[in-house]
């Protein structure tokens, strides 16, 4: 079988891989390019624990083949924290308890960034509808709304980068 040969970018790096035709964006990420904090939960789309952003917009990496990453820029949650510093999504979510076992909490984290990238300001039930494609079997997403419903005041303020 061919292999593809791709060049993209992950979290702001140039990265090359090689990947069969059927091979998914979530199976490169984990496999060759060693980012494992996209979790497979379901493998058909539904339970959003390997969200990753494509050019700014969120897609289920299980969904996405490999060979379509070609010239497209991948965000992941590997790319959130800027070396030793957490995201403020990520600080807000320790503060505030916003997870537990941790297999939905990398997709929450970055559909939760996509949105604030895009609304800074929205509304509950906006960030409801916004999450609606993240599952998550341990909480009862209370937690999960109130740290976004924070970070999103806090960067209307001035305070969270």
């Amino acid at each position: 079988m061919a292999k593809f040969h791709v060049t993209t970018t992950v979290n702001g790096e140039e990265v090359e891989f090689l990947c069969d035709a059927q091979d998914s964006m979530l199976d490169v990420l984990r496999g060759p390019l060693g980012l494992t904090g996209s979790k497979e939960g379901c493998g058909s789309g539904d339970c959003g624990a390997c969200s990753i952003t494509v050019d700014g917009r969120l897609v289920c990496s299980c969904l996405m083949l490999a060979a379509e990453a070609q010239g497209h820029s991948i965000g992941t949650i590997e790319g959130m924290a800027q070396g030793d510093r957490l995201h403020p999504l990520q600080e807000k979510f320790i503060e505030l308890a916003a997870l537990q076992c941790g297999i939905c909490t990398p997709g929450f984290l970055v559909a939760a960034k996509a949105l604030l990238d895009r609304n800074t300001n929205p509304t509950e039930t906006e960030v409801r509808y916004w999450l609606a494609g993240n599952l998550c079997r341990c909480t009862g997403y209370d937690k999960i709304i109130r740290a976004v419903m924070d970070v999103a005041a806090d960067m209307r303020k001035g305070v969270a980068a």
